[in-house]
């Protein structure tokens, strides 16, 4: 069976995927996937820091505005809305280039990941059940976020079936992080992993300065256009990094500059935590974006790179 080639290009928050996503998409004739879990929603762009179609330039991508703030997006649909338009960017005779940082999504393409199999456990959830009535459900979702970070920041505590279901999971021992040798990768893909990275310190100013572009680019008001609509400060959708945060402001939790400083030491720290889930993928090329003065000598790089892989395919 022909395995189709994935490009993935990831990286931590800030570190400089996005443009250079729609260079190599351009050398490569490649249409991009997006492994965002933000930028999956509609009216959400500048606390995702989403692609603009100025800045696609021509070039298509795919799981953009995807869907509205209040579905209910997860994992599996993610891996099969990306197969599909896989399968069908390969029919058309394009290249495939994912690109983003949203770990579980990339695992959901690059191993063998089948999440009908995850079969609940009955005894499993009562006792869980029991556990929350009488710890409460702060304490059960802090128990969450010790065995699956991702999942804690995902699932709000208020949602306390999904807190439960994905405390089910983890303890069931079918943990979609799990990078353990019984995780197979995905026979259908050939995924050509490229990571890109910087100097810690480099990323983190980075990183502040991306906040600060996104409070000058109006972040207090998508956030209040968000509530205005009647999308609920609960919603999954708006636990993202930047996104609570303000709501806290709005609401007199926070200051304006005590937000602003969350949201750069949260994304630092996510910045972190994502580094240390791409040193798990063996089969992965890592480029130091400060060893190069010259974006086209790092575009040139990479494509001989993806060249001498596609050869020895």
């Amino acid at each position: 069976m022909k395995k189709i080639p994935l490009i993935i290009l990831t990286g931590p928050t800030a570190v400089g995927k996005t443009a250079l996503s729609i260079e190599l998409a351009k050398d490569l004739n490649a249409e991009i996937i997006s492994a965002d879990s933000m930028q999956i929603y509609e009216y959400m762009d500048v606390g995702s820091a989403k692609v603009t179609k100025e800045e696609m330039d021509g070039v298509i991508h795919h799981l953009i505005d995807e869907v509205k703030p209040d579905y209910a997006f997860s994992v599996s649909e993610f891996q099969k809305r990306a197969n599909k338009y896989i399968k069908d960017i390969d029919d058309r005779g394009k290249k495939v280039l994912v690109t983003g940082g949203t770990g579980l999504y990339l695992n959901s393409l690059i191993y063998d990941m089948d999440f009908a199999k995850s079969n609940s456990n009955s005894k499993l959830r009562e006792e869980l059940e029991l556990e929350l009535k009488e710890n409460g459900i702060d304490y059960m979702h802090e128990k969450l976020r010790a065995l699956d970070e991702d999942a804690a920041n995902r699932i709000h505590k208020n949602n306390t079936k999904r807190v439960i279901r994905a405390l089910e999971v983890c303890l069931d021992g079918k943990k979609m992080q799990d990078f353990s040798t019984e995780l197979k990768y995905n026979e259908n893909y050939q995924p050509i992993i490229i990571v890109l990275n910087r100097d810690r310190e480099v990323l983190y100013e980075r990183i502040n300065k991306r906040v600060d572009l996104m409070m000058e680019n109006n972040l207090i008001d998508e956030v209040k256009h968000l509530l205005d609509i009647g999308y609920d400060k609960n919603l999954i959708s708006m636990q993202g990094i930047g996104y609570k945060e303000i709501v806290k402001y709005l609401e007199g939790e926070y200051s304006l500059d005590e937000a602003i400083e969350i949201i750069k030491r949260d994304s630092r720290r996510y910045a972190k935590r994502q580094i240390t889930w791409f040193k798990r993928y063996k089969e992965s090329k890592w480029f130091d974006l400060d060893k190069y003065d010259n974006s086209e000598i790092l575009k040139e790089d990479i494509l001989n790179y993806i060249e001498n892989i596609f050869k020895n395919v």
